[in-house]
């Protein structure tokens, strides 16, 4: 019995969602000088037609016209999910202009507004509750800009009222933050999971010596050193802007991977360079890592430490899931169901990544805005 449910743990791998895109994540910057402050907010078009229904005509394509009807309703259900308070006291917030931005995975509307405050801020409490109700992922990442300091936090349902200091930016805090967002991203990056899984699959079967844990254990750990070493590489180049991709082309890729991971378990395309493949295919993945980063826009000097924290998540995620994974597969690898994990599992997760490959070569499914 307890295998058979340790057996569909594994099996869930393969039937997660069609839908591998990016997280949902808004972006909140807030300048602020003396009592007022001013900020932009940039929340994806996709969330906000699902929360409060842009698409008046139901083609499936948001125009500007669309947009700008809207203008209204967006920023009352926005700002009626943030609020601002400075030394004890409510600031007023009144919406300014709305634009609209192209972030690594989509549209976005830009919602401008200024706060008043009723005294000079020093600290910051700030209540962010933005689809709080639609979806308890999203995540809003805040940039807080004051006389040319810069600090960040990132709010979700479990934090989703912080204080914020001025004058002396909590850098632990900051730091420990960056840290858990980068291991929730990969524990949900579906395509980053079944990549990694698809190498992983044939670890227990492969160990040299044969049926050994140590062997398996050190196959699995090449595999993932590679992917490592690889997508730190250039999830630090793209967030210090030194390298640039299309995100279209990194997302279609990233999938692609995901297919070519899969089929060598049913057919060595590889030929015993697993660990070569991983360090490739990593190339391409730090750049979907990075996609976060990129969107916040931090400067350079706290882009180093949220950039090392983030890593720092994705690989603490990443060990969590191999930890979870090796006993469990070493454990059922002379099954005949493990076997058959092996091949149908991994035919279902080439077939679900080729759904998401012409998704995004082809931009299928996906929202256009026409301007």
């Amino acid at each position: 019995m307890m295998k058979r449910l340790l057996l569909a743990l594994l099996l869930c791998c393969a039937l997660l969602p069609a839908q591998a895109h990016k997280p949902s994540d808004s972006y909140l910057s807030l300048d602020v000088r003396e009592q007022r402050v001013s900020g932009q907010w940039d929340i994806a078009l996709r969330d906000l037609d699902y929360a409060i229904g842009l698409d008046q005509n139901g083609d499936g394509q948001l125009t500007w016209d669309e947009i700008r009807a809207r203008h209204a309703a967006i920023a009352a259900y926005a700002l009626e999910r943030l609020h601002i308070a400075a030394e004890g006291a409510a600031c007023s917030i009144k919406p300014g202009a709305q634009l609209i931005d192209q972030h690594t995975d989509g549209a976005y509307s830009v919602l401008r507004f200024e706060a008043l405050c009723a005294a000079p801020v020093a600290t910051l409490a700030i209540s962010y509750h933005l689809f709080a109700d639609l979806d308890p992922q999203h995540k809003g990442l805040l940039r807080l800009s004051h006389h040319g300091m810069t600090s960040t936090a990132i709010f979700d349902p479990a934090h989703a009222e912080q204080r914020l200091s001025l004058t002396a930016p909590n850098r632990l805090q900051q730091f420990a933050a960056y840290v858990k967002d980068g291991v929730w991203h990969i524990w949900i990056g579906y395509d980053h999971i079944l990549f990694l899984l698809s190498l992983l699959l044939p670890a227990v079967l492969l160990a040299a010596p044969a049926d050994n844990l140590r062997g398996a254990l050190v196959d699995v750990l090449k595999v993932v050193t590679a992917f490592t070493l690889a997508h730190s590489l250039t999830l630090t180049l793209a967030s210090l802007s030194l390298v640039s991709l299309p995100s279209r082309l990194v997302e279609s890729a990233i999938a692609a991977s995901v297919v070519l991971a899969a089929l060598n378990n049913l057919y060595p395309l590889f030929r015993g360079r697993r660990p070569w493949a991983a360090f490739g295919f990593g190339l391409i993945h730090g750049f979907g890592f990075a996609s976060v980063l990129i969107d916040l826009g931090l400067p350079q000097g706290a882009l180093l430490a949220s950039l090392f924290g983030f890593n720092l998540g994705v690989e603490i995620g990443q060990l969590c899931i191999v930890a979870v994974f090796l006993p469990l597969a070493y454990w059922l690898r002379h099954t005949w169901c493990y076997r058959r994990l092996l091949t149908v599992g991994s035919a279902l997760i080439a077939l679900i990544a080729v759904v998401w490959f012409v998704e995004r070569a082809f931009d299928v499914q996906a929202q256009s805005i026409g301007l």
